[in-house]
């Protein structure tokens, strides 16, 4: 049986480690791989094919609709008329709403996201008994694993 685990490159990994190996369980069915994360931004433009879910575009709308709604109802006593107010107002709110999501996305998220999140570094891969699997199992989660997952092997 292979049993997997996740963990960030911390102590709990190296003490996980080293209760197995009292535990019974050979440093040859014992395996750690560090893996690559991500280092490149996340694209703030979504296009055809991939899309994070987040709209830049909501805040805009609100405020078109609302500038639009004042910009026309003042229109009224202006030169140009309430259309071509309401127009242009349109245009300033949907410009000032799209520029609010915009600096919320890289500036305030991006914050979050780096001060937030457990990063997976390692998986920890071992090869034992089906009668060691539960205990083996009991003992990376109480180090602090970010994930487990038990394979039976032939």
């Amino acid at each position: 049986m292979q049993l997997f685990s996740t963990y960030e490159s911390t102590i709990f990994l190296e003490m996980a480690i080293s209760t197995l190996e009292k535990k019974g369980i050979n440093k040859e069915n014992i395996f750690a791989i560090p893996l690559d994360n991500r280092s490149e931004n996340r694209k703030i433009f979504d296009n055809i094919h991939r899309s994070d879910g987040t709209s830049l575009i909501d805040i805009g709308m609100a405020l078109a609709t609302a500038f639009s709604v004042v910009g026309a109802s003042i229109g009224f006593k202006l030169k140009w008329g309430p259309i071509y107010w309401g127009l242009i107002s349109a245009f300033i709110g949907f410009l000032l709403g799209f520029l609010i999501s915009l600096f919320i996305e890289l500036v305030v998220k991006k914050r979050r996201r780096r001060l937030k999140g457990k990063h997976s570094e390692i998986i920890l891969i071992i090869e034992c008994e089906e009668s060691q699997a539960e205990l083996i199992e009991n003992i990376l989660w109480s180090h602090f694993a970010l994930g487990v997952a038990k394979i039976k092997t032939r």
